[in-house]
């Protein structure tokens, strides 16, 4: 089967794993950037249900559709819902020198667990195959040229979070939430795991913010609303806006066709692009930002 081969294959970054062990006091591995990759963004979340996936697949898309080159890494392993959000179930090929070719998939290069292990059947899987499997897919995954890779991470602040972030430079992480308690609760130790890793945060965005009435068009603030805008205040990271909580982009996600793909026109994705524009203004700012630091150290 394609999953098992793709657990021993080889690649620069599979041999720095090998030489790595977890023992404590080692040195940890310098993170290694992805050739042809100009920004790394992961997506992440303190607690699960905050939709999360669906505005990684969102914005991978928007940001494709805004003229950008864009990849898409499925590493919510244990929950690989990326495959049903595109449509799509195709299985990625492995090529010579065991080097894995992605999905093409809407404009995106996508890879997931989804593809490799479809079906109902969990991966029942301890922390080095977790560390393992996110080495291969950004290390021997054929990623080319890209603007954007937008890396969908799991629930939490776990294994996959922090086997990501030891393999690559991130050059930012969006946190997602709802704007009830509950879910910003659990935003802040995400917030506090990106900052103690030493990863910039590009910003907070308010997923399922408010719901408009289709009668009366009045809004109605299901889940509270504001939550994540005083968060950021309170952690001194940019708002990245507020995605109304809207049947249709369940359905569209539900259905393999995500919202953004009806364009910017679509008053069911006008709130998904605006975040995307943000995403893409703070990015530039965070680069910028790098590369003065760069200089002045020089």
């Amino acid at each position: 089967m394609l999953i098992a081969e793709c657990r021993v294959l080889s690649s620069p970054y599979n041999q720095s794993m090998s030489a790595h062990s977890h023992h404590p006091g080692q040195q940890q591995p310098t993170p290694q950037p992805l050739p042809g990759v100009n920004a790394i963004i992961a997506v992440g979340s303190g607690k699960g249900g905050v939709g999360k996936t669906t505005l990684s697949v969102n914005l991978a898309i928007a940001l494709s559709k805004m003229g950008l080159k864009v990849g898409l890494l499925d590493g919510d392993v244990y929950g690989p819902n990326v495959p049903l959000m595109l449509g799509t179930n195709e299985q990625p090929k492995v090529m010579s020198e065991n080097q894995i070719a992605p999905i093409n998939s809407h404009g995106l290069k996508v890879i997931s667990v989804g593809f490799l292990n479809p079906g109902d059947k969990p991966l029942i899987w301890r922390g080095p195959m977790l560390h393992s499997i996110m080495k291969q897919f950004l290390g021997s995954v054929q990623w080319g040229e890209l603007d954007y890779l937008v890396i969908d991470l799991p629930p939490g602040t776990g294994d996959v979070a922090l086997s990501l972030i030891q393999t690559v430079p991130l050059t930012g992480a969006i946190i997602v939430s709802t704007p009830s308690d509950v879910a910003l609760q659990d935003a802040r130790k995400a917030i506090e795991m990106f900052r103690q890793m030493k990863v910039d945060i590009v910003g907070m965005v308010e997923n399922m913010s408010y719901f408009v009435c289709p009668h009366c068009q009045h809004e109605i603030d299901i889940f509270s609303r504001g939550g994540a805008e005083k968060t950021a205040k309170q952690f001194g990271i940019s708002y990245l806006g507020a995605v109304e909580l809207d049947p249709e982009i369940r359905k569209s996600g539900d259905g393999g066709s995500p919202a953004v793909l009806k364009g910017e026109d679509s008053p069911h994705a006008k709130s998904l692009f605006a975040f995307a524009r943000n995403v893409v203004s703070r990015v530039e700012e965070l680069k910028a930002t790098s590369s003065e630091s760069v200089i002045q150290i020089q």
